[in-house]
């Protein structure tokens, strides 16, 4: 994933509100009103932030009739998910090689009192 739209994908995240339209999303398309429900915010606030979510290729919407029915892009999640499983990854193979070498160095220790 290019670093740019990792960075939108995290900035579109980052906040709560946007949070919570992207969980209700995982769940199946909904309206925007259906989005705004939960949130204590105008309507007009709501699309300003599903403009963000759509910026960053995380939503999708179309318009049929008065109403704007919005879904998630599951593919950018993906992603997301997957920079974040690497660096998890990557993380704890860090810390194995740490405790390895802790115990280790622990074992040393314990040898050298017995001695």
């Amino acid at each position: 994933m290019q670093a740019e739209t990792l960075d939108r994908t995290f900035h579109a995240l980052a906040d709560p509100a946007r949070r919570t339209m992207v969980g209700r999303l995982t769940l199946g398309p909904a309206s925007v009103s259906e989005l705004a429900a939960p949130l204590a915010m105008s309507l007009s606030a709501v699309v300003q932030h599903l403009a963000v979510l759509e910026e960053a290729g995380l939503v999708r919407s179309e318009k049929i009739g008065r109403v704007r029915t919005c879904r998630i892009e599951g593919a950018r999640l993906r992603a997301a998910e997957d920079w974040l499983v690497r660096r998890r990854v990557e993380w704890e193979r860090r810390l194995d090689r740490l405790g390895a070498f802790l115990d280790a160095e622990d074992g040393r220790q314990k040898k050298r009192r017995k001695r």
